[in-house]
């Protein structure tokens, strides 16, 4: 590989890590998955709203209050799905929360998602993510990261799993990804509840 080459691929990356950093719904490692082929740039996607098209819970608001929200309307799991929401807790690589949609189940430790905005403004679709709790309960996981080609060192704090309306499977999600993407940027097919009067905001 000539030094122009390497040059440029070294600034590409450190343009990437740079935008992970500045991403809300990101994680700040900058990720394409192991499934190079099924990532894709949707400008001002974001993780919520996505989640929401594709797995058809209607919930609303930042990730983090995506737990909360489900309590008494959809059920709760702490053990994955395919079609399940898996919530990730608010922190300081997470200001907002995640959620992602399980897609594949690997291993009881291992599966895939499917996500928005882990890389910021992008799709990316089965995603490994590994449960690292200390009692197997998935409240605390690590995500890929492609850049080492590995995952990545920091272990995310998790609720758990809200779980689907109705059953799905790998093959469904995968082709539903690309349109749930587009319907979550032009508003979706799930809107906000009207507010009452007088709640302000």
């Amino acid at each position: 590989m000539s030094h122009i080459a390497l040059a440029t691929r070294a600034f590409r990356l450190a343009a990437l890590l740079l935008l992970g950093g500045l991403s809300a719904c990101a994680s700040g490692n900058v990720s394409t998955g192991p499934n190079l082929a099924a990532a894709s740039r949707h400008a001002g996607i974001s993780c919520a709203p996505f989640a929401r098209e594709l797995s058809g819970i209607a919930l609303h608001g930042e990730a983090d209050t995506w737990w909360r929200a489900a309590s008494g309307r959809f059920r709760l799991s702490s053990q994955p799905q395919v079609g399940a929401v898996l919530v990730l807790r608010r922190g300081g690589r997470l200001p907002s929360g995640h959620v992602a949609v399980v897609s594949r189940l690997l291993a009881p430790r291992q599966m895939l998602v499917i996500q928005a905005n882990w890389v910021p403004e992008e799709l990316t679709e089965d995603q490994l993510v590994v449960d690292v709790s200390p009692r197997n309960d998935w409240t605390e996981v690590r995500m890929w990261w492609p850049l080492t080609n590995t995952l990545g060192s920091h272990a995310y704090p998790a609720y758990g799993f809200i779980l689907p309306p109705s059953p799905t499977t790998h093959e469904a999600l995968r082709r539903a990804a690309d349109p749930a993407a587009r319907l979550a940027l032009a508003g979706g097919t799930h809107p906000p509840p009207p507010r009452g009067r007088g709640m302000g905001g």
